[in-house]
């Protein structure tokens, strides 16, 4: 039997460390991914959440899906039901998307699995197939299930040395609430717990560690990304965004903001890891304890958003 998400056809991904789902005739959409041995889909499947938009009714799934930044009504929220073109690689797959209308933008996730481990990387490019130049940064949001905590490191050192200037900042949405208790401050790290409270909750900072991460029931899940701390970002200059309500939490990368002229592409990579077999509290020094463990801090490259001419969803990198 083909597999399926809620009625939706879906091909998988396997490389006997993730078997990854994404659907075939929305999106680009990623909307399951399940860890060797295991039958629980990682990712946050809410196919009963819609909303009508000016464009038809959209439906966000679930899972990890493109935007473009910053947010705006309709625009963030454009319907994409139908007319996926799929390119199957080698190790992994190309979704394209038509060109929005509304926008002329067209997204593209490519997605390629790490041969030997828990591990894949995704290229999230924005094509501009309009007329005229668009202002807009690349947005890679993932959806996860509720039940664990968001980990969000801090820059701690001294700018230029001295202790002189701000090095940090938190960004708070309208309905965010200093005293929602999902949210915890330390000095080095920021944690939100997914806990299943209806109200929203929402918060942003400029990220120059490269990587933010999800610990749940003994797996943790970080993402890499290319912090370009000295560019402009959407939000009051976020890179690193987390929203949580009653069904989901999501960790959201932000690339760059940019100029994108007509046929110009621009490109954001995150990277993803999975390690299991944790056996450890979101206690704040246990926390502490898995990042030195599992060598979090390493520098691990990964590609600098890109501006480039080609193709969408086959750019170099």
């Amino acid at each position: 039997m083909a597999p399926d998400f809620y009625g939706l056809p879906t091909r998988v991904l396997d490389n006997g460390y993730l078997r990854l789902e994404y659907l075939v005739g929305a999106g680009p959409r990623l909307v399951r991914l399940f860890l060797a041995g295991s039958e629980e889909n990682f990712l946050a499947e809410v196919p009963h959440l819609a909303w009508e938009t000016p464009f038809g009714r959209y439906t966000p799934y679930g899972g990890h899906r493109l935007c473009h930044a910053p947010e705006a009504m309709p625009r963030s929220y454009i319907p994409d039901n139908e007319g996926l073109l799929i390119e199957e690689l080698p190790d992994g797959v190309c979704l394209r998307q038509p060109a929005e209308v509304g926008t002329g933008i067209q997204k593209t996730l490519e997605v390629h699995l790490h041969p030997e481990k828990m591990a894949l990387t995704l290229h999230h490019d924005l094509c501009n197939e309009g007329l005229w130049a668009v202002e807009l940064a690349p947005w890679a949001i993932t959806q996860l299930r509720l039940g664990g905590v968001a980990i969000l490191p801090q820059m701690v050192t001294p700018l230029g040395g001295e202790r002189l200037l701000p090095n940090r900042h938190l960004v708070l949405w309208p309905y965010t609430h200093w005293g929602d208790r999902r949210l915890h401050l330390y000095d080095d790290l920021l944690f939100v717990e997914a806990l299943p409270i209806p109200s929203p909750l929402k918060v942003g900072y400029l990220n120059g560690r490269g990587w933010i991460a999800y610990l749940r029931q003994g797996v943790l899940f970080c993402k890499r990304f290319a912090p370009q701390i000295e560019q402009p970002h959407p939000d009051l200059n976020c890179n690193v965004e987390v929203y949580a309500d009653e069904y989901f939490i999501e960790l959201e990368t932000v690339a760059p903001l940019c100029r994108l002229e007509p046929g110009r592409t621009v490109r954001h990579t995150e990277q993803w890891e999975f390690y299991t077999g944790l056996e450890v509290s979101p206690a704040l020094e246990d926390v502490r304890e898995i990042i030195a463990l599992l060598d979090l801090e390493r520098n691990a490259p990964v590609p600098r958003t890109i501006l480039a001419y080609p193709k969408p969803g086959r750019l170099p990198g």
